[in-house]
């Protein structure tokens, strides 16, 4: 698998653990989304750990299964280009928040879905 946008080691977890387990279908259609973008996507948070402060929280987040991302977001025009890309390419769950947009492939979960935090 080739990426022009991302590498795996800004999916890794950060509690310290330095694991990284991440799916290479939602690298692809990241890396699809932010070429059809053309605006930076800066990646918050990818793969977290059983031991991950925010998988305690949410034992059932794809972020555990290495499904999700959250990706920084601080203005409604980059958001809207965001959400537009990632729609195009395929996301059908998205998380909105102030500062970031969480997509995830988890197909064991609800889809098409789009919600607030």
């Amino acid at each position: 698998m080739s990426l022009r946008y991302f590498n795996k080691k800004e999916f890794t977890c950060t509690c310290g653990c330095g694991d990284t387990v991440i799916s290479d279908e939602l690298l692809e259609m990241l890396d699809e989304a932010r070429g059809f973008a053309k605006v930076p996507f800066k990646i918050n948070s990818g793969y977290r750990c059983v031991n991950h402060i925010e998988s305690k929280k949410n034992p059932n987040s794809a972020h555990i299964k290495g499904l999700a991302a959250d990706i920084s977001c601080k203005d409604s025009k980059t958001r809207a280009i965001m959400i537009d890309a990632l729609g195009y390419v395929g996301f059908e769950r998205m998380g909105l928040g102030n500062t970031f947009l969480h997509v995830d492939i988890d197909k064991k979960k609800p889809s098409p879905v789009i919600w607030l935090y």
